[in-house]
């Protein structure tokens, strides 16, 4: 039986942290710290809230990389400089204990071409589909590339956010469980909304998140399980707060419990929430 979740959790403690001014453009869900605070202030306000790289303030997001069942890995392509640099020999090392390295897209980072792992890709690893939202940090020639390469059908598709630009990433508004899926139909282009609703419905059940709830990281979740197979979702204390009663009644028929805590220094620098922060080891 094909698992979608993993009960193993990629983390890592920042070494530094701050807003990362190389990704600010594509990203309208981070802020640029505050004129009073300095990069070290930012730093420790993060650290109380949960090492890894200096100069490399989006290294607490380790979406470079996939880990897959059959035990192998794959490195992604990256389009901040800053964040290809955390591709270190000691991080690749480390993965390369446990998995065998299977496939680099580095190369088109050269070409202006980008597909930023788990983070780009939100993957249905059970039904083999990846659902992709095209952006600058998502090139749908890439996604094309890699589910042809790998036997994955690729749903892809375009959004807008409340400022009127392709999302960034698509792990923003959606994350696929075991038999649920969350998603935000509403920041999808009416033109594939459908053709998404479709999709997505041929496996699970859906759980709809609202677009305003997509600025207080709902749909940045991510699922986890334990060694009895007992399956949790796991957001920030934010996005659990922005719940309505319903969807956590909802949430409650898949899940043990929701695992939530408190991101707001994360969030408000970084632009991303506990999916970005999490990777899975399969």
């Amino acid at each position: 039986m094909k698992n979608q979740s993993s009960n193993h959790l990629f983390m890592i403690e920042p070494e530094v942290f701050y807003s990362n001014e190389q990704t600010a453009d594509s990203n309208h869900y981070q802020k640029n710290h505050d004129a009073e605070l300095t990069k070290n202030d930012v730093k420790n306000k993060a650290l109380t809230s949960m090492k890894g790289i200096p100069e490399c303030p989006d290294h607490i997001f380790p979406n470079w990389f996939i880990t897959f069942e059959d035990k192998t890995f794959q490195l992604f392509s990256m389009k901040a400089v800053n964040r290809r640099l955390e591709k270190t020999k000691e991080m690749i090392e480390f993965l390369s204990i446990n998995y065998s390295f299977n496939g680099d897209l580095t190369e088109y980072e050269n070409k202006d071409l980008f597909l930023e792992a788990t983070s780009s890709m939100v993957i249905d690893r059970v039904n083999m589909v990846v659902y992709a939202a095209i952006s600058s940090r998502t090139s749908s020639e890439l996604a094309k590339k890699w589910c042809s390469d790998n036997n994955y059908e690729l749903v892809l598709f375009e959004t807008e956010s409340h400022k009127g630009d392709a999302i960034y990433h698509t792990d923003v508004f959606m994350y696929v469980g075991q038999k649920i899926i969350g998603i935000c139909f509403d920041v999808i282009l009416p033109k594939y909304r459908q053709m998404v609703k479709e999709k997505v419905s041929r496996f699970h059940d859906i759980y709809e998140i609202e677009e305003s709830q997509i600025l207080d990281f709902c749909g940045n979740s991510l699922e986890a399980r334990n060694d009895s197979n007992e399956y949790f979702l796991i957001m920030s204390s934010r996005a659990f707060n922005a719940l309505n009663a319903n969807q956590k009644e909802k949430l409650s028929k898949y899940y043990k419990k929701i695992i939530h805590s408190d991101l707001t220094t994360i969030e408000k620098y970084g632009g991303g929430s506990a999916r970005c922060m999490l990777n899975e080891l399969f």
